[in-house]
């Protein structure tokens, strides 16, 4: 799993650089330009010139592949960051007060779990309109719930604990207690929840662009490729089969990971089961 993962990081990577530093002028010299269109070459199979074959511009699907993981990996890690930040706070906060502002919080994330995911993003996506940024958003509004509720459960298991009581009983403000005593004994479950979400991330973020509600053409990403490709999908099987085997090794890779962290720092966590 994390051959996998450091794969698709470095490559994103190594697009981001290219496209910001050389301008895509590394990836064309070892490749060819994603954007490049040849009216000759449109839907050309698998070759030794274009290993995954082209699409229907002509354009080297192995270069949109490449190019398409920077999307996945900047969506990720955005909206895993961002609904982490948001998640921990409220998590946090529910879980040391408690009282109503717990019961309030836990309705809340109650009445989001009601909801299926990815229905919830299709909804705001569409709301906000086909971005980048608001699939960031859009993702990042329903997969915060996860964080809240790992980070609650294990505050309200701790904040008894006789080291936190000891903090309180010496006079450590609540500020303190919560940064130096809490937080850095949850860590470990909130980066493993993060690693694992990444890839349901990923895929959330293929769907929305599939329905034309990401990145949009000539931008490349996995899941405006499989919709572009669905239309040629019994003469042209590589443009669908190539974006979607990316998908599903990029995701498996993640999950992978997410479960060796697991064993490695504590066999015991557990985290919760996905709606």
């Amino acid at each position: 799993g994390s051959l996998i993962v450091c794969l698709v990081v470095c490559t994103a990577i190594f697009v981001s650089i290219d496209d910001v530093v050389y301008e895509g002028a590394l990836i064309e010299r070892i490749l060819h330009s994603p954007y490049q269109m040849n009216a000759r070459e449109r839907l050309s199979p698998p070759s030794a010139s274009h290993p995954l074959g082209t699409d229907q511009l002509g354009r080297d699907v192995l270069a949109r592949i490449i190019y398409g993981s920077r999307v996945s990996i900047q969506v990720g890690l955005l909206a895993v960051g961002l609904s982490g930040a948001i998640g921990t706070v409220i998590g946090v906060l529910a879980g040391y007060i408690g009282g109503k502002f717990d019961d309030f919080v836990m309705r809340i994330v109650d009445i989001l779990l009601a909801f299926p995911g990815l229905i919830l993003a299709i909804a705001i996506a569409g709301f906000l309109g086909p971005s980048l940024t608001n699939v960031i958003i859009a993702l990042s509004a329903k997969a915060w719930v996860s964080y809240a509720r790992v980070m609650r459960a294990n505050v309200l298991k701790m904040k008894d604990v006789e080291y936190i009581q000891a903090a309180k009983a010496l006079g450590s403000s609540e500020a303190r207690i919560i940064f130096k005593n809490i937080l850095p004994n949850v860590a470990t479950p909130m980066i493993i929840l993060a690693t694992m979400e990444l890839g349901s991330i990923i895929i959330s973020e293929a769907g929305l662009s599939f329905l034309g509600l990401g990145p949009q053409p000539p931008m490349a990403s996995w899941g405006n490729m499989l919709n572009l490709g669905r239309a040629h999908i019994t003469t042209a099987w590589w443009l669908s089969a190539f974006p979607g085997l990316a998908i599903f090794l990029t995701v498996m890779g993640f999950n992978l990971l997410g479960d060796a962290l697991a064993d490695a720092f504590d066999p015991k966590i557990t985290l919760p089961t996905r709606r």
